[in-house]
């Protein structure tokens, strides 16, 4: 069995020498901020060499052109771009932003 892990996010990326450390975050259930969103915490850190972070950046960046390009995200200039009266008929799930990681 292949053992998965979700994440709603990173929440740094370390560079020491040539090796580059990913840490992996989600938000609690339990523990929340002054505004009562749920707080991001650490899950889980991804560690790997310098020139494979660099082919896994590649390979995203052409997952999220792939995305872009089927509507399914869009990216936040092309938001800012598209005149006021287009505004009213986004909708929220219809951007890549998350309102808890503002």
């Amino acid at each position: 069995m292949t053992q998965e892990l979700y994440s709603d996010g990173i929440g740094e990326i370390t560079v020491t020498g040539t090796i580059v450390r990913i840490d992996l975050m989600s938000l609690s259930a339990t523990e929340r901020d002054a505004n009562n969103n749920p707080k991001p915490v650490f899950r889980q850190r991804v560690v790997m060499p310098v020139d494979a972070f660099a082919n896994a950046v590649d390979l995203m960046q052409k997952a999220l052109n792939g995305l872009v390009e089927a509507g399914a995200v869009r990216r936040i200039g092309d938001i800012a771009a598209h005149p006021a009266g287009d505004a009213g008929q986004q909708t929220r799930g219809s951007t890549n932003e998350s309102p808890n990681f503002n």
